[in-house]
């Protein structure tokens, strides 16, 4: 008796499973253009700085998950997540295994009324975007923004699940890889995390700081402070005579008065032979 006749798929390895997805993705950027995002991890780590760690510790949270997370892991150490794209509130993902599968994550958008709370609550504690993306702010700050079911990260009711293979259930170890995938992909950009959730991470940021930001923007930009009255006499050699008060500063030079002006010649008549002869007689 043969293993088929239980209707069991015959074992594919790793390397088989890579090299066939591989094929497929050639064939389908060949036809569709979409240029894949393979999820490559270093080392056994899924994860590694603080917010794909806070997004895998928020799924393994849910004891929805937990029965199906652990064959997602395997999946997603050994390569199986060939392409893995997160735009506003969706996923997508191309899973190799004993086919490639195609994976969706529909993320339903951060609720207006919590992004507000979160905001409120993080009023004048969030001076720099840098270090929000880096996790570098204290525990309190990072404690609101990741807090279960009331932080940034998505619920289980708020997460449809589909893929493409047999599986009956909705949280299949392919769609486990890709959640896991999501994880990764914020190692690298944590604003990823905002897109997929519909808000703005500047949003956060303390309003005065901004305001603090941009008046020193301003004040490093080059731009000369007005001189005053006497300095402007100094430079230009003129006198400002004080402004009256319905009209402008008026502006007076201080230069030599001209000399005046000679007086015109009066052209003589010359004279006539008569005269002329009257001169010689007297």
């Amino acid at each position: 008796m043969s293993w088929g006749n239980f209707g069991w798929r015959p074992y594919v390895s790793v390397a088989e499973r890579r090299a066939k997805a591989a094929r497929e993705l050639s064939k389908l950027a060949k036809k569709t253009g979409r240029v894949a995002s393979p999820v490559v991890l270093d080392g056994r780590k899924i994860a590694t700085t603080f917010w794909g760690n806070a997004w895998c510790d928020n799924l393994e949270a849910y004891s929805d998950y937990e029965n199906r997370l652990p064959r997602g892991r395997t999946y997603v150490r050994n390569g199986s997540v060939v392409d893995l794209q997160i735009s506003k509130g969706n996923v997508t993902a191309l899973v190799s295994g004993s086919e490639l599968y195609k994976i969706e994550i529909k993320i339903k958008p951060l609720a207006p009324t919590l992004w507000k709370s979160i905001q409120t609550e993080c009023a004048g504690k969030i001076d720099s975007l840098m270090e929000l993306l880096q996790g570098k702010l204290s525990s309190a700050v990072m404690q609101i923004v990741t807090r279960h079911e009331r932080g940034l990260f998505p619920t289980p009711k708020e997460i449809d699940l589909d893929c493409s293979c047999p599986d009956w259930a909705d949280l299949c170890k392919h769609v486990a890889a890709s959640l896991y995938g999501v994880g990764a992909k914020l190692d690298q950009n944590p604003t990823l995390l905002f897109l997929l959730r519909g808000v703005d991470a500047a949003d956060l940021i303390s309003k005065a700081s901004a305001a603090e930001a941009v008046r020193q923007t301003t004040g490093n930009a080059g731009t000369a402070p007005a001189m005053s009255d006497s300095e402007v006499s100094d430079v230009f050699g003129i006198e400002l005579a004080p402004a009256s008060a319905s009209s402008e500063p008026t502006v007076e030079l201080h230069a030599s008065p001209s000399p005046a002006p000679a007086p015109a010649r009066v052209p003589q008549r010359k004279a006539s032979r008569k005269q002329k002869v009257q001169r010689r007689l007297s």
